[in-house]
């Protein structure tokens, strides 16, 4: 099948931008959606045809797959990528659109099928002989009792139809089960569209590495590297990186065999992630990501791969057009995810217009974007707004532009989770890549007055190092030193 002539996208926000991009680049047209809180979205103004949905509710929009099939037939779209999220890993809509005639952008329905099966999914991995993490299938409330005593406390419940950090809560005892299995099952149908979970074995301190594959239909199967996910909260990646730091050449040769190993043992096909808990030198797979992640694009510089154009290119049947030893990884890229949220209100969703944006450019530096001002950060979706992504020649430098990165980036009208990534661009256990998923947890300590006094110091120093340099650049004479009357000023341009 030849790649589509229409390609409607049945997302939103930074991914629905980044594959309009895509679309453009393989001379296909991108059609657009969107709810009626989104029509002034950057997508659509770059989409150029777009089609509005009947509401701002996910039920009623992203997650309407009949209406979405609708409007893909309506405007002569013969495919769909759906992102991810929504419906990116549901199995009934990859089906509704292969029974309209429509080329699904990701894995066939029988392998969605299976990798929302965890059951199956643990099986099939145990038999081609990598390691699993202790268990259950999907669970209805009667067995969950059981089932969690089988696989011992602590525990965390999961969502079995999704991923990206949602629908999964940590159980410690028996008596917090029944609340925390509701609040999952809750946010697992508004996320997916569906309440189903399963159980798994907590590893108290365990870094998160995932494998990003790529597999076709000629059964041709390869991995483009890892990246290093351990930077999280709730469950929520907030920073990303690839290669990932601190792997020793043996660890990673293992789990990136391991990972063609799950590929083929499922059949898979199209994009996707196979991920590890990595505990010491050991490994357990925890899951595959049947979609595109978030954090494709640090993937992307350092291989010079576009993974949108390759998941068309694979939906439409064309096989890989390169083989395993002919990909290269070419420098380090780090990725921070800023969201309208709260860094110093537990993260919780900032919801509200924007009124400015100044994004940061410069060499090495790519923002992937679904936002712009005059926005409204809705509270019906994931209140992610961009990608900042640095690549450098080594981890040194990526490191050192996405701290100039940061330090220019500027949102107003929402908080956002800017701040914290500042903050953890400077914490040793970062820079020497020794963290793990507990890492982000001592920014919690912090208040909004020790981060806004530690920023004012930081930009006092910068500061009177420019006035300081000026002076000696406009004087005959010596520099006058820094006054109580220049760090004054200083720390309060570091404050606004």
């Amino acid at each position: 099948m030849p790649l589509p002539r229409r390609l409607l996208i049945a997302n939103r926000g930074e991914i629905a931008v980044r594959i309009v991009r895509a679309c453009r680049d393989l001379g296909i047209e991108p059609v657009a959606v969107h709810a009626p809180v989104d029509a002034t979205a950057p997508h659509v103004r770059l989409a150029g045809d777009a089609l509005p949905l009947p509401g701002d509710s996910p039920a009623e929009g992203y997650l309407n797959g009949p209406k979405l099939v609708e409007l893909a037939k309506r405007c002569g779209a013969t495919a769909i990528h759906p992102g991810y999220g929504f419906l990116s890993e549901n199995p009934s809509f990859a089906a509704a659109c292969e029974a309209a005639g429509i080329a699904f952008v990701g894995p066939p329905a029988a392998v969605l099928e299976m990798c929302g099966d965890k059951a199956v999914t643990r099986a099939a991995v145990a038999s081609a002989g990598v390691p699993v993490l202790p268990g259950s299938g999907s669970v209805d409330d009667a067995e969950a009792l059981g089932a969690a005593e089988a696989v011992g406390f602590p525990l965390l419940i999961k969502a079995a139809g999704g991923g990206g950090g949602k629908g999964i809560h940590l159980v410690r005892s028996p008596d917090a089960l029944p609340g925390a299995l509701r609040l999952a099952r809750g946010e697992a149908q508004t996320a997916f569209g569906d309440p189903r979970v399963y159980l798994e074995r907590w590893v108290e301190r365990p870094r998160h590495v995932e494998v990003q594959i790529l597999a076709d239909h000629s059964g041709g199967v390869i991995h483009l590297g890892e990246r290093a996910c351990s930077v999280q909260r709730r469950h929520q990646k907030l920073i990303e990186e690839a290669p990932a730091p601190g792997i020793s050449p043996g660890l990673r040769d293992a789990l990136l065999d391991a990972a063609i190993r799950v590929t083929r043992a499922l059949g898979y096909r199209n994009a996707g992630t196979v991920e590890f808990l990595l505990d010491g030198e050991a490994f357990f797979f925890i899951e595959v990501n049947a979609r595109l992640q978030v954090e494709h694009p640090v993937t992307e510089m350092v291989t010079g791969v576009d993974l949108v154009a390759a998941q068309i290119a694979i939906a439409g049947g064309e096989r890989l057009p390169f083989a395993q030893g002919e990909v290269r990884h070419f420098g380090c890229a780090i990725e921070c995810r800023i969201s309208a949220e709260d860094p110093h209100g537990g993260f919780l969703p900032s919801l509200g217009r924007i009124d400015g944006v100044i994004e940061p450019q410069g060499p090495g530096i790519r923002v992937d974007s679904g936002f712009r001002a005059g926005c409204v950060v809705s509270r019906h979706y994931d209140p992610l707004l961009s990608k900042v992504v640095a690549w450098g020649r080594d981890r040194a430098e990526a490191t050192a532009r996405m701290r100039r990165a940061l330090a220019e980036y500027a949102i107003s009208g929402v908080d956002t989770t800017i701040p914290f990534h500042r903050w953890a661009l400077e914490q040793p256990a970062f820079l020497e890549g020794a963290y793990d998923v507990r890492f982000a947890e001592e920014w919690d300590s912090m208040t909004p007055s020790q981060e806004a006094e530690r920023l004012a110091e930081v930009a006092a120093a910068a500061w009177l190092r420019r006035k300081a340099a000026a002076s000696v650049l406009v004087s005959d004479g010596p520099a006058a030193g820094p006054t109580s009357r220049w760090i004054a000023a200083a720390r309060e341009e570091g404050l606004r």
